[in-house]
């Protein structure tokens, strides 16, 4: 999400390669691919776990270039992925964190505030998903049961 609530323009940061097609070196085919995303996925690795682990033990550059498909889409194929998205996942692991520090710490103020603003993305998220049939119409998110959402 882009920053809304400050002036800075966002972090600068290495781009992809604009090729699209596999390079010539690689010797994985595209089933073999799908193959080690869903083992990973099984193993419990997020899709950016599972892009990194790829890219550096297995030197595949780019699962997308090699299969067609994106990582997400593979794991939902297969059914391996997760009751809740990766993104919304990791903004409540921040909120009960920020939780925790704003409960030892009650005048930091400025914890608060970005606890606010983290939430307000989760709600944002969650309209968004099931905007788009994610996660069900009756799907609620309270801070309160926010440790319990992220249980397995």
């Amino acid at each position: 999400m882009a920053r809304m609530y400050s002036g800075k323009r966002g972090k600068s940061g290495s781009t992809k390669p604009v090729r699209k097609t596999p390079p010539s070196w690689l010797k994985y085919k595209p089933f073999e691919v799908e193959k080690l995303v869903v083992k990973l996925a099984k193993e419990g690795k997020s899709s950016a776990q599972i892009g990194i682990i790829l890219r550096d033990s297995y030197g595949i550059p780019s699962v997308h270039a090699v299969t067609g498909k994106k990582i997400y889409e593979i794991m939902t194929e297969n059914k391996v992925t997760k009751d809740l998205p990766e993104d919304l996942r990791n903004l409540i692991k921040i909120v009960i964190e920020t939780n925790k520090h704003v409960l030892k710490n009650k005048k930091d103020q400025s914890a608060k505030r970005g606890m606010r603003l983290t939430e307000s993305k989760i709600g944002r998220l969650i309209k968004y998903y099931k905007r788009k049939g994610v996660i069900p119409e009756t799907w609620e998110y309270t801070r309160e049961q926010a440790k319990f959402l992220l249980r397995e």
